[in-house]
C-alpha cells in the first residue's frame, strides 16, 4: 500500500493542497469530536483563555490608535469564542454524538452528520456580524490607564455620557482637580469646556471614523494644559438618553 508520502510526491500541486486541506480537515474533526471530559474541560478552558487573549489584545490595541480594520474582527472573535468554545465542547459536540448513534428521523440524521460544519458555519456568522457591526459588551477602553498624563495625578472621575437623536452629552462625576476638559476627534477639538461642571455637546457627524466607528476622545487638563486623564469612546457604546 502506498503511504501518504509516496502518494503526495507523485501528486500535481493541486491535488497535493486538496490532500492537505483534507487530512487537516480530518485531524481538525478527531479533535473536535474527542469527548472524554479531560478533553471537554482541556478544550473549552483552553478556547476561553485563547477567545479572552484575541479579545483583550484587539482592544489593548484599539487603544494605543492602531486603527487597522482586521482587528475589528479579531476582536469579535476573541468576544464570540469565550461563550461558544466552551458551549461547544461541553454541550453541543456530547449532544451531536449521541444524537449520530440514535437518530431515527432523516432530519435528525441529516444534523448529526453535519453537526461540526453547522457549529462552525453559526460561529463564523457571529464574529462576522459582530466584527461589521460591533456591541458596546465587546469595547474595553485601556485609553485612561494607558495614556493618563504624567501618572501621578489621582483624577480619576468616571465619565458619563448619553445620546440623543445623534448628539452626545458628557458629564463627569466629579470636578476636582481639572481646569479644563476638551473632545477630540481625531486631531480636531470638537468641543471644550472651561468651567466646571465641564459638562460637553457634540453630534456624532463632528466626529471621524476609526475603524468604522464614530469615535471620540475627552481628555482632562491642568492649567498648563497637561493631561490629567484620557477617555477614548464610541458612539456605538454610549447610551440613549
Amino acid at each position: 500500500m502506498a503511504s501518504h508520502s509516496d502518494a503526495d510526491a507523485t501528486a500535481s500541486p493541486l491535488e497535493f493542497v486538496r490532500r492537505v486541506i483534507g487530512r487537516a480537515w480530518r485531524d481538525l474533526l478527531s479533535v473536535f469530536y474527542t469527548n472524554t471530559p479531560i478533553w471537554r474541560l482541556l478544550k473549552s478552558v483552553g478556547l476561553l483563555f485563547f477567545g479572552f487573549f484575541c479579545w483583550s489584545a484587539s482592544n489593548l490595541l484599539f487603544s494605543y490608535g492602531v486603527d487597522w480594520t482586521i482587528l475589528q474582527y479579531v476582536r469579535a472573535y476573541g468576544f464570540v469564542l469565550i461563550f461558544w468554545g466552551p458551549l461547544t465542547h461541553a454541550v453541543i459536540v456530547p449532544y451531536v454524538i449521541r444524537l449520530r448513534r440514535n437518530a431515527r428521523r432523516p432530519l435528525a440524521r441529516t444534523l448529526a452528520r453535519q453537526g461540526s460544519k453547522l457549529t462552525i458555519a453559526v460561529f463564523l456568522v457571529l464574529v462576522l456580524v459582530l466584527g461589521t457591526y460591533p456591541i458596546g459588551a465587546m469595547t474595553l477602553d485601556f485609553g485612561s490607564s494607558l495614556q493618563g498624563g504624567d501618572g501621578g495625578s489621582d483624577v480619576d472621575p468616571d465619565l458619563l455620557c448619553t445620546q440623543t437623536d445623534g448628539t452626545v452629552d458628557c458629564r463627569l462625576s466629579e470636578s476636582d482637580g481639572i481646569d479644563h476638559v476638551v473632545v477630540l476627534s481625531g486631531d480636531r477639538e470638537v468641543d471644550r469646556a472651561d468651567e466646571p461642571p465641564f459638562e460637553v455637546a457634540f453630534h456624532e457627524d463632528d466626529l471621524e471614523e476609526v475603524v468604522g466607528q464614530k469615535e471620540f476622545v475627552v481628555e482632562l487638563r491642568d492649567e498648563d494644559g497637561d493631561t490629567l486623564r484620557r477617555y477614548r469612546r464610541s458612539v456605538a457604546t454610549i447610551p440613549e438618553g
